[in-house]
């Protein structure tokens, strides 16, 4: 597991900035697309487009997730302290205690 840190990547600084908009348009000229051990604490990234990007070892405390689908991106690792996650997807192989722990409590999601 790595820790949190920003990364150097314009689609990764797109959603630090929050410009989703610019994001989902440039993204599909980098896929598969790693993002992983990204800081995204306190982000509004809704509206995101995460098909094929992992974001493994993320770092979301207090973001705002909601509406996302995650279904076919990777978030093993990542931490979901106190994000705002109405609407989202999640990858079938994460339960939804796993979730909801991730969330109250901040633990790292593991895949089962």
């Amino acid at each position: 597991m790595r820790s949190p840190h920003p990364l150097d990547h314009p689609l990764y600084r797109l959603l630090r900035e929050e410009k989703i908009k610019d994001f989902n348009q440039h993204r599909k000229n980098h896929l598969p697309l790693d993002l992983s051990g990204g800081d995204y604490r306190g982000a509004d990234l809704r509206g995101m487009e995460v098909d094929g990007v992992s974001f493994a070892d993320g770092y979301f405390r207090g973001a705002d997730l909601r509406g996302i689908d995650f279904r076919r991106s990777n978030l093993e690792g990542a931490s979901l302290a106190h994000a705002q996650i109405s609407g989202t997807y999640f990858p079938k192989e994460l339960s939804a205690d796993e979730i909801l722990m991730s969330v109250n409590q901040g633990t790292r999601l593991r895949y089962r």
